[in-house]
């Protein structure tokens, strides 16, 4: 709304530069500061310089603002007077949840996402009641700490319907809406920062955990168009930042080159189908998602971190450097040119990716070997999509019987690592392990299992990542049901003789429902006859 007067609001007429007396005006809402028109107009005085006077206009109104905290023992951060439309939220973001996620982020998250300082966000939390864009980036953090890891919070959390300390996913995704809402006020794609980027990171966690896939893929877009507009993926761009900011950006390039990854294939397989054919022809419906980011840059180095966790994000990172533009359009159909052998290097490069002996975090080593067992699973599924596997190879990874193999190292590696470390990581962590049983559950209706005494088997395995998935929180309810499903439809036979608490899990009525639903679908078809995708590429 414009003023009926038409002249330079107080922080401009400070300034001196042209202002375009609305409320806020344009350089108020790029500068995070106040808009007002209080003071009374007066001959102009000396000049001066302007970065000064910005930086005196914050410090006025950063004493000013936390002279008017809320009360009621929150502490909570208030709004610079904007256009309601972009106004903070009163009482949603309290001193006692910002110091609860960053605990949580700095003992848990970081070794994963080594991309924010100690200094720097307890630097924000303080200028947040004058700056935007410290305030978006807060927000979206707590966001994504309450709906993706599982923190627990200190007392009550905002908007708590009831008492306890508890993870309060509903929080979260008002926090979430809370930050794109207030980031709207200002033009942050115009002159982004480093901050810019990693708040549109966190809001892609954010939604990637509420199961927004779309708005999700959206917000990974922007990040990765905004880092390259700050021209991140060219090495002239660290020759002249100081040592700690130029590690910053690199590890915030190459996070965000590992997830584009990931999201460009883990959509590709989120829905599943009853058999692996119907999955085939899913994957040709799905959008093609091309990548934007590339081995453009050097990999952050182990001495820039004074924490010593950085050993594993760069193993992570070379996990998944091997998938480029040439696998991700194999993966997604829009090219033809599969080539066997590479893909069996690959297969190699992975299973050598990692030593025996990590020097991590327990929650790095848990999503390391996570990761690197259901990447094994991608490359075998890409193999049989193009006819490449063979009963009888000499590389056991181009054989059908491969994912028995990885299901029994998921299962060996997993059983090393708390229930925690893994539940850290979110649904992007039990997907992966979705897949791999799904997977698993494909080649067990198709492929003769011989029998061993006293060494586990397929359904060992299987039923130890059923186990796996009902444990971990998210697993029980939304993909337990979908992987007992499928045993239902494409594995009857096996139905009864799954662990009694899983079928107890996904039936209204129990264990007899179940055996019932098997034993009728058994009638109607042999778990063991020639599955659909066979006649394509028999075993041969």
């Amino acid at each position: 709304m414009s003023i009926p007067t038409k002249r330079a609001c107080d922080a401009c007429h400070r300034r001196k530069v042209r202002c375009n007396s609305r409320q806020p005006c344009g350089n108020c809402s790029q500068a995070g500061l106040s808009c007002t028109y209080d003071a009374i107009p007066q001959k102009k005085g000396p000049k001066g310089s302007r970065a000064k006077v910005i930086s005196e206009l914050r410090e006025t109104q950063k004493q000013s603002d936390l002279a008017h905290m809320m009360q009621d023992g929150k502490q909570g951060f208030v709004s610079p007077p904007t256009s309601p439309t972009y106004a903070r939220t009163s009482g949603l973001l309290t001193r006692d949840l910002i110091e609860s996620c960053t605990d949580f982020f700095f003992s848990h998250m970081y070794p994963t996402m080594p991309v924010l300082h100690k200094e720097q966000v307890r630097h924000m939390v303080g200028e947040m009641a004058h700056c935007v864009e410290s305030y978006c980036l807060i927000a979206s953090m707590t966001a994504f700490m309450l709906i993706q890891p599982g923190i627990v919070l200190k007392g009550t959390p905002p908007l708590s319907e009831g008492g306890g300390s508890v993870t309060n996913p509903k929080v979260g995704a008002a926090l979430m809406d809370e930050a794109i809402r207030v980031r709207k006020g200002y033009d942050y794609v115009e002159t982004p920062t480093v901050n810019t980027v990693i708040t549109s990171f966190f809001l892609f966690g954010s939604c990637f955990g509420l199961n927004k896939h779309n708005t999700a893929w959206f917000h990974l877009r922007e990040a990765t168009a905004l880092t390259q507009l700050l021209g991140m993926q060219d090495e002239n761009t660290y020759i002249f930042d100081n040592v700690i900011e130029t590690s910053r950006k690199r590890r915030l390039f190459w996070l965000l080159f590992v997830t584009e990854r990931h999201v460009s294939t883990v959509d590709i397989v989120h829905a599943w189908r009853p058999s692996l054919l119907d999955k085939l022809q899913a994957y040709a419906l799905q959008k093609h998602r091309p990548l934007t980011l590339h081995a453009t840059i050097g990999l952050p180095t182990v001495d820039q971190d004074s924490s010593n966790s950085i050993a594993g994000f760069i193993h992570l990172v070379n996990l998944y450097r091997p998938f480029d533009d040439t696998f991700i359009g194999l993966w997604n159909k829009s090219r033809t040119d599969c080539d066997g052998f590479r893909l069996a290097q690959l297969q190699q490069q992975l299973t050598e990716a990692l030593p025996a002996f990590l020097n991590t975090t327990e929650s790095q080593a848990a999503d390391l070997r996570t990761s690197q067992q259901w990447l094994r699973t991608m490359v075998w599924q890409l193999s049989i999509a193009n006819g490449f596997l063979s009963s009888t190879s000499p590389n056991s990874s181009m054989t059908f019987r491969f994912p028995i193999e990885i299901a029994k190292d998921l299962v060996s590696v997993t059983g090393q690592f708390s229930k925690q470390s893994m539940e850290i990581h979110g649904i992007g962590l039990i997907e992966k392990i979705f897949d791999v049983a799904c997977t698993l559950i494909d080649v067990m209706s198709c492929v003769p299992i011989e029998s061993r005494k006293f060494e586990p088997g397929p359904q060992e395995y299987l039923n130890q990542l059923l186990t796996l998935i009902s444990t971990l929180r998210g697993g029980e309810s939304r993909y337990l049901p979908l992987v007992m499903a499928k045993i239902r439809d494409t594995l009857p036979a096996i139905g009864t003789a799954l662990p009694q608490q899983l079928i107890m899990k996904t039936t209204n009525t129990g264990v007899e429902k179940f055996k019932q639903e098997s034993a009728s679908s058994s009638a109607s078809s042999s778990p063991y006859s020639t599955p659909p995708f066979m006649h394509y590429y028999p075993l041969a």
